[in-house]
């Protein structure tokens, strides 16, 4: 029941208190308080678990931020998606600026392993963060592994388009209330986008929401 709740609330545009309106009417009380709780508790648990079960992506990466509201205070979150759309990596950070971008690629590479190429949008930052990361890879004497950059807006459609279910979420809970409620639910959202595109392993042929409670077997 608990799982089921926390999906509801990371899969669809339900707010805690329609879940909990949703669960009285099957006959369980789930105070609206404590939804919120279980999914600050068990999202990024479950999300843990999706990253050992993910499949690779694609060489070629997709990168972008967008703002989101926390406390009533924009803050920025950065997102990768490879050229199918497959969701990479995700890292909400208070600024825009070199140390959050490098922060979030060395996030990224270390689940996914270095890309080919890396499409951002014309952010001095984000260009900066890939060529410290290269200048490194040079040094290092990876001279072959250099990541190829390109600042083509065009291109970056993919990603910015995928933000429309982060944004959407957003709108509906009117900003988070606190930081741990705002990254439990955005690594909700992003492990329901990496089962609904087929990004794990799923050798039994589970349903998509099968596949959620596997997580926490």
């Amino acid at each position: 029941m608990i799982l089921q709740v926390v999906r509801y609330y990371v899969s669809y545009k339900l707010s805690y208190r329609e879940i909990e309106e949703i669960m009285t009417e099957r006959g369980i009380h789930a105070d609206h308080s404590t939804i919120n709780r279980w999914v600050i508790k068990y999202a990024p648990l479950l999300e843990h678990q999706a990253c050992r079960r993910k499949k690779p992506v694609a060489s070629s990466w997709r990168m972008d931020e967008t703002y989101i509201n926390v406390k009533g205070q924009w803050k920025y979150y950065y997102r990768a998606v490879d050229k199918y759309g497959k969701v990479i990596d995700f890292l909400l950070c208070a600024q825009r600026n070199e140390k959050a971008a490098r922060a979030f690629f060395i996030k990224a590479i270390g689940h996914n392993g270095l890309p080919e190429k890396v499409v951002i949008d014309e952010s001095g930052a984000n260009a900066l963060a890939l060529h410290h990361i290269n200048v490194e890879l040079w040094q290092n004497g990876l001279m072959l592994n250099l990541i190829e950059v390109l600042q083509v807006k065009y291109l970056n459609n993919l990603v910015e388009q995928s933000h429309r279910k982060v944004k959407g979420k957003m709108h509906q809970c009117l900003g988070w209330k606190s930081d741990e409620g705002a990254k439990a639910t955005l690594a909700g959202i992003e492990l329901w986008s990496m089962i609904k595109n087929g990004q794990l392993d799923n050798p039994d042929g589970l349903s998509v929401w099968g596949e959620f409670y596997a997580l926490a077997a």
